[in-house]
């Protein structure tokens, strides 16, 4: 394998430090898809012609929402990351499971977190679930863009030896150039996944169908990663779990496109059930304390 390639850019992980306190890119990352993506659904909530009636949330549902986006992504990410990447090692050092500042966060994992802390949310706010999850789903892709590319500028998470003229050569990837997987990510996760998720919320009617926007993300994204899957090396403690080419993060993907076809397809069911039970939660008698 040749080792022509581009030199990884000299950017340093850390942005800048004092004394023990620094702060990095990857942490910046977050917090500018959270900001950002919080701004984005607050736009789309001020459109009222985007819905069928009424937002389905107000602004200040929307702040405190946020609050347990963060709590979903943190716990759900980083439990994902240690159940499915790499249990055998947090099992010996379970100290090292709340040092998220360490690196190691799943996506997957993050997903499932935010997807249960906004269905609790909402029940307890009488919001459509599907609906609150259309306004994340809509936004969620400008959290993926910054993510990978924090994930490229850590040099991680990086793809498979190559030759082609764009490949990289990362500081801890060896002498061979590398496809700049982390860039692929942000081009189709983040880029290419919302503009298909704004054209349909802004010249379909998909908002006014509770469901269509969450469902062609996760099919979106699985779509998206399983690709990608095809040039990213995987985790050195997982490798290949079949033929040379099956990894954990296809794995994962390939039910995200099941499920995401599912939801679309069985949307107006799953919304005529959980406005049944939020109806009846409304309904009961409050307790005598």
């Amino acid at each position: 394998m040749p080792s022509t390639g581009i030199p990884f850019p000299d950017i340093d992980p850390v942005i800048f430090q004092i004394g023990p306190f620094a702060i990095r890119w990857y942490a910046l990352a977050y917090i500018a898809g959270l900001v950002l993506g919080w701004r984005y659904i607050l736009r789309l909530i001020a459109q009222t012609k985007l819905w069928r009636g009424p937002p389905p949330a107000s602004a200040t549902e929307i702040d405190d929402a946020l609050l347990w986006a963060v709590g979903g992504v943190i716990l759900g990410g980083r439990l994902g990351y240690v159940l499915v990447y790499d249990p055998m090692r947090f099992l010996s050092h379970p100290l090292e499971i709340p040092a998220v500042w360490h690196g190691g966060m799943s996506f997957h994992g993050g997903a499932f977190g935010v997807l249960v802390a906004f269905m609790i949310f909402a029940m307890r706010r009488g919001i459509v679930p599907l609906s609150l999850m259309d306004l994340t789903s809509a936004a969620a892709p400008i959290g993926l863009f910054f993510g990978r590319i924090a994930n490229f500028i850590n040099s991680e998470l990086w793809g498979r030896p190559t030759d082609v003229p764009w490949g990289v050569i990362f500081p801890n990837g060896g002498p061979m150039a590398r496809h700049p997987s982390q860039l692929y990510e942000a081009l189709l996760e983040g880029l290419v996944l919302f503009i298909v998720l704004r054209l349909l919320t802004h010249h379909t009617d998909a908002l006014k169908r509770p469901g269509t926007i969450m469902g062609t993300f996760i099919a979106g994204y699985g779509v998206a990663r399983t690709f990608v899957e095809f040039f990213r090396e995987p985790d050195s403690q997982l490798g290949y779990l079949y033929g040379g080419w099956l990894t954990m993060g296809m794995v994962l993907s390939v039910p995200m496109i099941i499920a995401g076809a599912l939801i679309i397809w069985q949307a107006p069911a799953l919304n005529t059930l959980t406005n049944r039970r939020i109806g009846k939660a409304a309904s009961k008698p409050a307790e005598k304390k």
